[in-house]
Formats: structure tokens, sequence, C-alpha cells
């Protein structure tokens, strides 16, 4: 049986993440590289029908006047990423997904990310309802003009500053109004995209902290018109080793008394970062996950830091300080280096590709079972990664029976050599 033709729309599209997932996709496909790093290629998914790589058409919002070529090149040649004979070989598929992204929004995106932008296409117009539907018309097109049987939109955007809600934001029709009507900044620039996906129907995916779909009136939007959605906050470095790690201070009952992490990176996400305000959003979703699985707070500093010369290299040092038996107090210290949107892009590919199996299926609604991937995964409070994990699996299995529970095809440990 063919697969539908899938559609990806990411925002951001220009960005080191949306970059790194188009040039992916194209040199996946084209057999120039394996799929090490995407969890939906492990043996314990094998059998479902997952879309290849070059099963994904890819679209998108961008606010900067660039190409997917242009932008890879500058990885490469900034942060030594990146194969150069890849971009050569992949250009064609680049120079077409580059043709297919339209100008986004800078309605409601703050000033950090405003002084980023030269290619928005608001032309003036401030009135949210319009530009929702300015946003809507070009997903429209694009699933129209490539006939688009699922359309996944996926939110790889610069960090917003934290929005404050109230009710206008309870229920969709109250919602609807004030954007049509109320004069300032209604909702941030993502919870616009997120609109004008979710009313047409189109999957939702919210890669950043950034509002997003994360509020009551667009998961009421998102019931009516039986889009799936989920999110938020890629899980990508060292929240992912916090998730791992916290679960065995509290199974082994060690108090973990403070845990500092320290946050070093550049590129055009540092940049915008750096303005506290920004910073403050992906602070909050760094700093509870510890929390969360302990079951207590214990005294924390998280900090983000903006070096221009790491260029997409990201690197975490954090300091733990426990207590264990007889009140011994003990450290534990640990160093994460890692290309930051070589991390993040497969995670949002997997996203893609399971988002696409729960639409097969007939799901919708939020997508729970995609919590491992965020650091702040919506509608669940578990943050210990195993039992996150192990969500998915349980899902894929309940709805995947020709799949079974015993025969997972999971990797087998090698034999000890004799």
């Amino acid at each position: 049986m063919s697969q539908p033709r899938v559609g990806l729309w990411l925002i951001g599209a220009f960005g080191g993440v949306g970059s790194t997932i188009t040039l992916g996709l194209s040199a996946m496909a084209r057999g120039l590289t394996d799929q090490t790093g995407l969890v939906s290629a492990l043996p314990l998914f094998d059998g479902l029908p997952l879309p290849d790589p070059g099963d994904f058409i890819v679209g998108g919002h961008e606010i900067r006047h660039t190409t997917f070529e242009a932008s890879a090149e500058e990885f490469r040649q900034g942060s030594g990423v990146f194969d150069a004979s890849w971009i050569e070989t992949c250009r064609a598929d680049l120079a077409s997904a580059s043709a297919r992204v339209r100008p986004g929004t800078l309605v409601g995106s703050g000033h950090a990310i405003e002084r980023l932008g030269d290619w928005a296409g608001d032309q003036g117009e401030t009135n949210p309802r319009r530009v929702i539907d300015r946003l809507g018309a070009d997903l429209d097109n694009f699933a129209r003009a490539h006939a688009i049987e699922h359309l996944i939109v996926l939110n790889v955007a610069s960090t917003e500053p934290p929005f404050p809600t109230g009710p206008v934001h309870d229920n969709w029709a109250s919602l609807d109004r004030a954007l049509k009507s109320e004069p300032g900044v209604i909702v941030p620039s993502s919870t616009l995209y997120a609109a004008a996906a979710l009313e047409r129907g189109h999957t939702y995916l919210n890669f950043t902290p950034s509002l997003g779909a994360s509020i009551p009136a667009l998961a009421e939007l998102a019931g009516s018109t039986g889009a799936l959605h989920g999110g938020k906050d890629g899980k990508t470095g060292e929240t992912l080793m916090k998730t791992v790690l916290a679960p065995m201070f509290f199974q082994r009952n060690m108090r973990v008394m403070s845990w500092v992490g320290h946050n070093i990176f550049g590129n055009r996400d540092g940049i915008v970062l750096d303005d506290p305000a920004n910073k403050s959003s992906k602070v909050d979703t760094k700093d509870k996950v510890v929390s969360g699985v302990l079951g207590y707070k214990p005294s924390s500093v998280v900090s983000i830091e903006y070096v221009p010369d790491m260029g997409d290299w990201k690197t975490a040092w954090d300091h733990i300080h426990f207590r264990g038996f007889l009140g011994a107090k003990m450290t534990l210290q640990f160093i994460w280096q890692g290309c930051d949107s070589l991390l993040a892009a497969p995670l949002a590919i997997d996203l893609a590709r399971f988002a696409h199996l729960e639409k097969l299926r007939g799901g919708h609604g939020l997508m729970r079972h995609l919590a491992s991937f965020f650091k702040g995964p919506e509608g669940v409070a578990e943050h210990d990664y195993f039992k996150q994990f192990q969500m998915l699996v349980d899902h894929i299995e309940a709805h995947h029976p020709a799949k079974s529970p015993t025969d997972t095809g999971a990797p087998q440990r090698p034999e000890p050599l004799a």
C-alpha cells in the first residue's frame, strides 16, 4: 500500500534545526547517511507503517530571507558539521524546498526575534485574525499544490518570551472574537501559527518552549477539527540527561540537595536567548524536570549564556550535590557537549513520523505518548525518561497489535567473548 503524501511545514524553516531536518531527510533518502539518531529507526519499531525520509515534502514559514542551501553552508563553515558533498548532492532538493517557504509573521514575536526578521509577510498588518488567515492560506496552497493528504506543522522557530494568559484564552469563541476585534497583541506569533494549522485540521507539533497551542482555547479548537497536536520544547541534551539521572537518585533513595546547570552556546538561538525575557522561557522548562522526578525541589541554578564563537556547539556543565547513607555528602558532575541542531533534528523527524502513524490509525487530539521527546510534555506530569519512553512503547503495542509485546525486536546484547 502506498504512503499518503506527507507535508512537513517548518515554522522557522531556515534556522539551524529546520535546515538540518531538510538536509537530513534528503541525505537519508539519497542513501548518503544512515538513520543513526532516529528513535523511530530502532528495531523496536520495525514493521510499522512509518513514512520514509523521502516521503516528506518540506515547506515552511520564515522571517529571514535566505535558503536552505545557504543556511546549511553557513552551518558547515561555522560549526564544522555536514559533509560538503551532501550539500552538493542534495542541492536540487534544498532548492525545491526553499521555493516552498513563505514569509512568516513578526506579530507578537517580541523584540529579540523582531531584530532578526527581514522577510515577514505582514506588510503593516497587525490584526491577528487576518494574520492567521494569511498563514492558513499558505498552508492551504501548499497542501493543494502538492496533493498533501496529511500536513504536519512543526514549530522549530526561536524561543519567544513568556506570554501571560487570561480568561480570553480559555475558549475558542472568546479568543476568536478578540483576535478579530481587539487591538494589541492577543497571542504570540507561535499561537498564530498554531491556530492557522489547527483550524484547518492539520497536525501541530511545538518543539519550542513558546506558547504555541498550550492554551485551552486551542485544545478546544483541535477537538472541534479533529487535529492532532503535541509539545512542548524538544528534550535534546542537558535536560535529557537530567531526566535520565534523576530517576537514579530517586530509586536509590539518595537526597539531591542542589543541582546546578550552566549552559553556553552560540548560533541564532543563543542570540535570542541572550535576551532575558526570551531566556526565562527556556530556563523554566529546563528547571522543572528534576523536581518533577524527585517529588521535591532541590536548590537549583540554571544558566544559559551566549558565547558567539561556540556556533551550534552547546556545552553544559552540571554539578549535583547529594546526600547518601549516614548523611555522607557526595557529588556527581558531568559535561555534555553536542551540536544543538543535530541533536534536535532527528527528534523532530521522529515526532513527524510518529504523528503520521497516529494519523493513519485515526487518532486525534493531544498525543501524550510522545512525552519522552519533550521537556514540558503537555498533558503529562511524568518526567522520568524511562517511564515516558514506556508510554510510547505501550501506545504502539496497544494500537498496532501486529507488534507483539513479547517480540519487540529490541537490540540484543552481544554474547560475551570466550
